[in-house]
């Protein structure tokens, strides 16, 4: 057994982790505020994807200095989603939430393919194809400076979330929407912010999945089950769960695709929810049934 080659393979997953925890935290904090099961987020992280390749070749724009633009646009998008296709849900949002959102993933996915073809791309710069050395491994700088990104992007979401009156109103409507609304907290203002925020994510994460993925508009259909996956093992609406799932996810397929086969990677991990989910059905860190966190 090669302890070099797990070492580089956990190093690996745990700095991949954090960029699914990115793209993940968004779509759990939505289901925990808004009860919405988001099926386009994986197609909104590969928008933010091309909108990062679009600066980058059309206006020379540095791939991390564009997220000051393209996090703003996707917040923008995200508010208008709930206002017009997910606000006016009031019967059974949850599962007619999973038709509204893949329907918006097929459109977004067309526009895509109609813009920018159904080519394969990659986004690309000094950090994507450069790479350092320590003890003795070799890491692209997009890998480290992907991880940095996303602990300070999950950092302020945290601050968000525990020390602003924002964020105590929106634990409340997690918590108990109706009793969220009784104490005077704007539930649906709430809701509108929660899911501009859970999109935003997705252009951060999307800029760093581009960079070290190769990616077209139907990419996202892997995507989403992969960040579905992260959030069912760490608990539905589970911010810490879904920061844990991904590092166990990414960690045990890469030491499954270093020591035995990248076919079997995926098969093993989901050999390993099916196992967690028959001890805890409500995953790591999630609520049974009935009560919400």
């Amino acid at each position: 057994m090669d302890l070099s080659l797990i070492a580089d393979a956990v190093v690996l997953g745990v700095l991949t982790g954090a960029v699914y925890a990115l793209m993940a935290s968004g779509l759990t904090l939505i289901f925990g505020v808004m009860d919405i099961i988001n099926i386009g987020q994986g197609a909104l992280v590969i928008l933010g994807a091309y909108l990062s390749f679009a600066l980058a070749r059309y206006w020379h724009i540095d791939l991390f200095l564009g997220l000051l633009i393209t996090m703003p646009l996707m917040f923008g998008l995200g508010v208008l989603i709930e206002l017009v296709f997910i606000r006016p849900l009031k019967r059974d949002r949850t599962m007619f939430s999973i038709l509204v959102t893949f329907g918006i993933a097929i459109v977004i996915e067309g526009l895509l393919g109609l813009i920018f073809s159904t080519d394969l791309v990659k986004l690309d710069a000094w950090y994507v194809t450069q790479s350092f050395s320590i003890f003795g491994f070799y890491i692209a700088y997009i890998y480290l400076f992907g991880f940095i990104l996303s602990l300070l992007l999950l950092g302020g979401l945290y601050v968000l979330l525990y020390r602003t009156q924002f964020g105590a109103g929106l634990r409340a409507s997690m918590q108990n929407r109706v009793a969220a609304q009784l104490i005077g907290i704007d539930v649906e203002r709430v809701s509108a912010l929660t899911f501009g925020i859970g999109v935003a994510l997705t252009a951060a994460g999307g800029m760093v999945f581009g960079a070290t993925n190769s990616f077209n508009p139907s990419s996202h259909y892997d995507l989403i089950s992969r960040l579905l996956v992260i959030i069912v093992l760490g608990g539905m609406g589970s911010l810490g769960g879904a920061l844990i799932a991904s590092f166990a996810m990414l960690v045990v397929e890469d030491v499954t695709a270093a020591l035995w086969s990248p076919t079997w990677s995926t098969t093993v991990f989901f050999i390993l929810l099916v196992l967690v989910l028959l001890v805890r059905p409500q995953g790591l860190f999630g609520q049974l049934a009935g009560r919400k966190q």
